[in-house]
Parts: C-alpha cells; structure tokens; sequence
C-alpha cells in the first residue's frame, strides 16, 4: 500500500470486487467510484478493498485497490479492519454487499470485519431476498447494527427490508442503480458495426447461466421470424465465470442446439465477449428491442436493465423485482416467466407498430436521466456526507471549461436560440440576447486560453450584432431562420432588455485587452453609436446592464459623459430601492423575478466607479435579502419562472432557470472582490454547485459530455433540452471563477 502524505484527501474506501475481476459488482463499483472522483474529487478519493474469490487467486489490480481479502480466509476480514482503522485519510466504508462475495453462509465472514472496524460505513445491497431464514435474517440484522445506513435500488428492496428483515426505515436509503449518459440515438448507425444493417435486432446481454432464461426467448421466435423475418436475437455474454468453473459452456452448448433444432442459426447470433462499456453502449444502440429474461422473481435489480433503458430502448422483461417497478407500459411490456408464447405475442406486438416501439424508447430515455452515474454519485455522497461530515472539507474541483456545445449550436450566421436534446433546432431562429452573451463568453475564453477558435466565434457574434443594429441605436432580438436562406431582415421582436445586454458584450469586447484591436474597434465603433444616439432604458434589469456596460467602458478611460450616464442610472436604482424597500422587504421591486442579482451588482460596480459608499451600501442590503430568499437548506434556490416571488405573495420554486444562477454568482463573486469578505466566495461556490447536483431535484444540470446545460429545473423532470441561454449561463458562470 502507498502512504499518502496529503492532509487535504478524504478517502472513501469500498469493500467489493474490482477488475479485473469479471462480475456486475466489480463494474459497479468501477462505475461509481469513477463517478464520485470526477464529481468530487481531487479532494475526495476512492480507494479499493478487493475481494478475492480464493486463498491463490492471484489478479492484477489497479493502484486504487489498496487491501484485498480472500473469501474463505476468516483473518483476512480482521487484518484489513484492524489496518484500514489506522489510516486517517479515510472517512467511510462503503460496502457493496453481495450474499455470494463474502465467505460463511449467507456471507457471514463480514461481521468479521465489521466487528473490528471503526470506521462509519453505508452498506449497498444488491440482493434483497424475501421471507429470510433464522441464519439470513440474523447476518443481515447484524450488519445493520455496524452501518450507519443501508442503500438500495428499489422500493420493493426497501419494503422487504422493513417488513422481512425488520430494519428501521430511516436507515434505508433508495439511489436507483446507475446508468452511463448517452445520447438518443436510433439504432441505425451502430447496426452496421454488428453486421445487421437493415436488420431488425432484439438483444440481451450479461453472465450466461441457467437462470438467463434465454432459451423461452429462442423458442419463441419461430412464430415471430415467420411475421418478421428482418428479425435478429443477439446474445451477448461471457458464461458467468463460477458456472463456468462448475459447469463449463454446458448452457450456452444448449441454447446452440436449441437454436440449430429450430432451425434459426440465420436468426440468432452469440458474442462470446465480456464487452467493455463503449462496445456495450455500442450494442445497446444497435438494439431495437432489448430483451431482459431473468428467471428470478425475486431479482432486486439488473445493471442490464437499468443500462437498456437508459439507452433509449423499449424492453420485454420477465417479471421480477426491479422490472416491475421500472417496466410501465410506456416504456415496455412485462411477460411471465418461462412462457415462450408471452414473448411471441410481445415481441410482435413491438415489431408490428414502430411507432410505438420509438415512443416506449425515447420515454424510457427522458425517466432515466436522474439515473446517470454523475446523479447517482452524487446521492451517494449525500448519504456518505450524513454519515460522514467532514468528508467533503473543500470545494469540489471546477469541471474544465469547454465550449464544445456552444460551438455545436452556432452556425456561420450566430447561435441558434434552441435545441431539441442537444441537436440545434434551427426553426427556433436566432436572438440577439444569446449572440450577444455568447460573444462575452467566446471573448473571455479567449482571453484566458488564448484559443484561435474562440476569437473566431467572437467575430461570428459580432457580425450578428451588426446585423441587428438598429438606426436608433436600440437592437433587435429575434431573427427568423428564413432570414438567414433568404437573406432578408426578417427581425420581428424588441425589447429593452436585449439592447441593454448588447451594449453590455460591446462594452466588454472593446475594453479586453487580448483581443485583437480590428476587433475591439469595430465592436467600440458599434457601442459609440448607440450611445451617441442617447438611448433610454426605463426597466430596471436593463437599466443595471447599461451600468456594468458603462462600468467596462469607464474601466478604459473616465469619459465624462459616460461617467454622468452611469451616475444617473446608478441613481435610479437607489430611487427604486427607496421607493419600495420596508424592513421585511429590502428591495428594488414589489416582486422578485429573473436575474435579480443582476441589479446589486451593477451598483457594486457603480461604487467600484465612483467610490460612492451609499452604492455599496445599498448593494450589500439587497443582496444578503436575495441570499435569505435564495439559499435554503443548504443550497441555492433560484426563484421560480412559474410565478415568481410577489412581495405579497408565495414564492415560487418551479421553473428554475440557469439565467438567474449565473447572475447570482456573478454578483457574488463582484461582492467578494470589492469586500473580501469570504463568505460571498463560499456562497457563490454553493450556487455554482446549482449546476453539479446541489439543487432541489438533486439532480446534474450540466452535462460534461457535451458542454452544454439543461434548459431547467421544474418540478419533477429537468428539463433535458440543452438550448443557448442555458449553455451560456454555465460558461458565464464557469468562467467568473477563472478571474
């Protein structure tokens, strides 16, 4: 084992199998481990205690696993216990409890090691059976009283605990199993790596043993291939590594036979391959139908299942445990156990009407997405946190900025407003607001990275901008997309707040320094004449992002004229707050709506100006109200979209909006520069955490895969559309960090 001198780890250490071991726990665990490091790391670490199937096994294991105990060997379970208890990094163990990986009956070697451990731990049952015998219930009840709690993966696992096993029901904690994020995807495109193009698949995967039930799937095909004979049945699996210690290939040899009598040989195909999880996901594309045929009624959860549905793909299950909580018929159909003819009359029933196989499909994909490993990880750390307090000492690490979606939603005319998924909607047509927005985020980035393709961005948006541009120097916001294939000025929307908000990115363009100056002299010349055209703004929002507009214009050179635009503008806000402020409402409006920070923060930067104290002053009063209203239970609560927060009112919760995350953050951080006060660091790191699952659904609403952001919070489904305001909000967000 490798001492680490590093003070600032908390280590969670998991008791299970590990490759390259080949066994659903061993990739579990991989899964979430990986999960947690990428969530919460570098401060939080996951480490290995390996469990060997026999006193000479012999694998090589990665540097993370730091322990291994045999199964049979009794001393193993204390000697670990008795080390880990010495290592002060580590502040939990998870165990990922399997009857069969532990030694005794009923794994009852475990209680060896939890008699000796002193350090807090979750236990993860993956097998929750029913109506137990004396022995079961009592080693199950017996790691109960060592665990500070106990996860599984369904409802009907938590019930029987309560019911069967008599565990208190505050201890137990459902996380689903997790799933890897994909995107949708027909099956198309990856048909042509299994050799089935224009083939219609059916698929399985996982440990051959007689318990796959594979055999009722094969016999009732004769009837389907008569109706459909496109059809295919891939069978994809290694035989389960004990089976084939005690039984070798004996159950695949049978499911051959059985496949030749019936003469399907053209119709079934076998991978004899444990798949790594990118040939995986790749089969599970290829899918049209996915077939989950277990024997066992009592089945607590299949990672197979869970994975093909979160694949997008609509499912015929037996009817055991888990797929009778999961398997609604909007998402597939339920079958008996060993009942060939159920799987003939399914699988036709699917095969016959596409449409309805497409539609199970894609909700199967929208009710999976809480079930990624990144959700999944994070629930996990809630519950290890309960247990565990001082395990998340420090801030989590800042996913790397990457502006791949913002490029993917932006052509050569500007930055398409919506997105289906993450597939740009190009009907939804273009605004001003998101160009304008996406241009800082573009410049910024280039400012720090220095990156060629960002500039060229800046130059796209800044084209968009000029095309807006009004006579009176106001812009407008919505272009129709046919504006763009007609060439034409198709513009049809204005308001103030997009003026204001172009004015804003101008400013900001023109006053960075990296930026080549072409550039910044034709987005200047562009500002020059808006403000030579002595535009008004009257709402308050716009008012404020004409004050951190002319704030960046005066941070250049104090233009009188621009400095007097400021301090009059500055001076409305103070009007308004004195108009509606009372003790119980400290605020500029009878109301709180979208990006409310946006207006103490254009008065910071009016200070930062003028040096004028009642600024500052006024500043900090409106935004430690906004603080009280937003941050509760620990996390960051924008207000709801659905009806905001009238000051006579109730405060809305639904839809929660990206927008009004980053505003937030950005004024907390400009409060942290001016006061440096620490707090308003902490809290602008607490809100940003809105984005990585510290938010009411618990939920991840940036998407690392692709850089880009959910479009929302509602009540209870993100809304999984990764649109243009959304992405920005994230990177404006991301990016106030780098300053």
């Amino acid at each position: 084992m490798t001492k680490n001198n590093s003070q600032n780890e908390s280590w969670i250490v998991c008791l299970s199998t590990f490759p390259p071991r080949q066994c659903g726990i061993a990739t579990f665990t991989t899964d979430l481990t990986n999960g947690i490091e990428r969530a919460f790391g570098p401060t939080v670490k996951t480490k290995i205690v390996a469990m060997n199937l026999s006193n000479v096994s012999r694998l090589k294991y990665p540097d993370k696993v730091i322990m291994q105990i045999s199964q049979p060997r009794e001393s193993d379970y204390v000697d670990v216990a008795l080390k880990l208890n010495l290592i002060p990094e580590i502040k939990l163990v998870s165990i990922q409890h399997e009857f069969g990986i532990f030694g005794g009956k009923y794994g009852s070697f475990l209680l060896l090691f939890l008699e000796k451990l002193e350090k807090p731990v979750i236990v993860t049952m993956h097998t929750v059976l029913p109506n137990p015998d004396k022995k079961r219930l009592e080693v199950v009840q017996s790691i109960m009283k060592h665990a500070k709690g106990i996860i599984v993966m369904t409802e009907a696992s938590r019930k029987i605990l309560i019911k069967d096993y008599k565990l208190n029901p505050k201890k137990i904690h459902i996380v689903p199993h997790g799933i890897h994020h994909v995107p949708y995807r027909t099956s198309a495109r990856a048909k042509s790596e299994f050799g089935h193009t224009g083939k219609t698949v059916l698929g399985t995967f996982g440990f051959l043993s007689s318990g796959k039930g594979a055999e009722y799937v094969i016999r009732a095909l004769p009837e389907v291939v008569k109706k459909f004979p496109e059809a295919r049945f891939l069978i994809a699996g290694v035989t389960h590594p004990t089976v084939m210690e005690q039984e070798g290939e004996t159950y695949r040899k049978s499911l051959i036979n059985e496949v030749n009598e019936l003469g399907l040989s053209e119709h079934v195909s076998f991978y004899n391959n444990y798949f790594d999880i990118k040939k995986l996901l790749q089969f599970l594309e290829a899918t049209d139908i996915y077939l989950s045929t277990s024997l066992s009624p009592n089945q607590a959860v299949s990672g197979t299942l869970s994975y093909a549905l979160g694949s997008g793909r609509p499912v015929i299950s037996t009817a055991f445990s888990q797929a009778k909580q999961d398997i609604s018929p909007e998402v597939g159909l339920l079958v008996d156990f060993k009942n060939p003819p159920e799987f003939t009359k399914a699988i036709i029933k699917l095969l016959g009407d596409s449409q309805l196989s497409q539609k199970m499909g894609k909700t199967a994909y929208f009710r999976t997405r809480h079930m990624t490993w990144e959700n999944v990880a994070h629930s996990y750390m809630k519950h290890f946190a309960g247990s565990a307090p001082d395990l998340i000492k420090r801030q989590r690490r800042l996913p790397p900025v990457k502006l791949t979606h913002l490029a993917n939603m932006t052509d050569d005319f500007g930055m398409i407003q919506f997105a289906r998924l993450t597939k740009p909607d190009i009907s939804s047509g273009y605004t001003v607001d998101d160009n304008a927005r996406a241009m800082m985020v573009a410049a910024t980035h280039y400012n720090k990275f220095g990156i060629k393709s960002s500039l060229k961005l800046v130059s796209t948006y800044l084209k968009f901008l000029y095309f807006v541009s009004k006579k009176n120097g106001h812009f407008d916001n919505y272009v129709d997309a046919n504006s763009v294939i007609d060439e034409q000025r198709n513009i049809t929307e204005y308001s103030e707040d997009p003026s204001a908000r172009t004015l804003y990115a101008l400013a900001q363009i023109s006053t960075t320094k990296k930026i080549p100056a072409k550039i910044r002299q034709k987005a200047h010349s562009l500002f020059d004449y808006s403000f030579k055209k002595r535009i008004t703004f009257f709402a308050p929002r716009p008012s404020a992002f004409y004050i951190k507009a002319l704030a960046s214009m005066l941070s250049r050179s104090q233009d009188p004229k621009i400095l007097n635009e400021l301090k009059q503008y500055c001076e409305k806000l103070i009007i308004l707050y004195q108009k509606n402020h009372t003790p119980e409402w400290e605020w500029y409006e009878p109301y709180l709506t979208y990006s409310n920070a946006l207006l103490p923060e254009a008065l910071i930067l009016g200070y930062e100006i003028t040096g004028k104290e009642k600024y500052l002053e006024v500043a900090e009063t409106t935004l430690k109200f906004l603080i009280n209203q937003t941050f509760k239970d620990g996390i960051y609560m924008p207000v709801g979209q659905c009806g905001w927060f009238p000051k006579e009112g109730v405060r809305q919760y639904f839809d929660q909006q990206p927008e009004d995350t980053a505003t937030n953050i950005q004024a907390l951080n400009s409060m942290y520069r001016v006061t440096k006060n620490e707090e308003y660091k902490k809290l602008a790191n607490k809100a940003f955490n809105w984005f990585l699952g510290d938010n009411i659904l618990g939920q991840v609403v940036y998407d690392r895969t692709t850089g880009g952001c959910y479009d929302g919070i509602g009540e209870k489904f993100i809304n999984l559309n990764q649109g243009a305001e959304s992405t920005i909000s994230y990177l404006i967000s991301r990016l106030s960090f780098e300053d």
